[in-house]
């Protein structure tokens, strides 16, 4: 993650913290509340009242950032055919895959085709009958 991104997550993470206490703190002082009025009243008529419009709001827009800086903070997302993932590691080379640090990230394993281009041949099977048909009559 960059700086950026971990900043952003970092702000959106204690917007969200002081919601969750405020909330907290909202629910505690109505059923303070709510006790007193029970005890000065004979019904026992239930209080509730709903979450203020600002906490909720503070709410939605912290989650919200935190998605935003967790999203920054991600890598490019891969090419799902084959083919353009192994033409994007032979065209850039490690220089396609660094991360924000400058590092080759860790998945990176170099030409996915290197085993099918260091195999031998196709193997000509009439061709070496041939050569060990005269290396019979040569022995």
């Amino acid at each position: 993650m960059t700086w950026i991104s971990k900043l952003v997550t970092a702000f959106g993470l204690l917007l969200l913290a002081d919601s969750c206490y405020s909330a907290y703190e909202h629910s505690l002082l109505q059923t303070h509340r709510a006790a007193s009025l029970s005890s000065l009243s004979t019904s026992h008529s239930g209080v509730t009242t709903s979450l203020p419009i600002d906490i909720t709001i503070e709410t939605i827009v912290a989650t919200f950032i935190v998605c935003l800086g967790m999203v920054l903070g991600t890598s490019n997302l891969r090419p799902i055919q084959w083919r353009v993932w192994a033409g994007k590691i032979e065209r850039e080379g490690e220089a396609g895959f660094l991360n924000s640090n400058g590092e080759v990230e860790k998945d990176y394993v170099g030409n996915p085709f290197r085993l099918l281009e260091s195999r031998p041949g196709f193997v000509d099977i009439r061709k070496q009958r041939k050569e060990f048909a005269e290396w019979v009559k040569n022995e």
